[in-house]
């Protein structure tokens, strides 16, 4: 049987941090820090998803525009072209979409509101739990 999205948010819960549009860079950059997160999903009216901001972005607004900029919006710089996912996605599915996109962050989506965020880390233990079980299933085979 194959992990879907929502075995992992039932494993890890469906919390996630976010922001509002019109917080600076700088009050994100210390929202990633303090929660010790690599992103957090911009959510606009009625909790729809607006954007994605990750360190990855903070890196390449301020290597554009220098520091001045952390006194910009989060909207001007966050990824407003959100790959997302649903309940039902299969971690295969998620795998490919991570890695095809080269990103590491990928907002959940139930009838268009936010429902969770899996990360790549979440993919890999997913994948690794996967594995044992697959190997205890092999082993109980052989013995028997």
């Amino acid at each position: 049987m194959a992990i879907v999205v929502k075995n992992m948010l039932d494993a890890k819960g469906r919390d996630v941090v976010t922001v509002g549009p019109d917080k600076t860079l700088l009050e994100v950059a210390g929202i990633l820090n303090d929660k010790k997160i690599g992103a957090v999903v911009v959510t606009g009216m009625e909790g729809r998803i607006a954007g994605i901001f990750t360190e990855r972005d903070l890196v390449r607004a301020i290597a554009g525009k220098g520091a001045g900029v952390l006194d910009q919006p989060v909207k001007s710089a966050m990824t407003t072209a959100v790959q997302r996912c649903k309940d039902d996605t299969t971690v295969d599915e998620l795998m490919g979409m991570m890695s095809s996109g080269r990103f590491r962050h990928v907002p959940v989506e139930q009838d268009g509101k936010l429902a969770g965020i899996i990360s790549i880390g979440d993919v890999v233990k997913s994948r690794i739990r996967e594995i044992e079980l697959e190997a205890e299933h092999i082993k109980a085979y052989i013995a028997g």
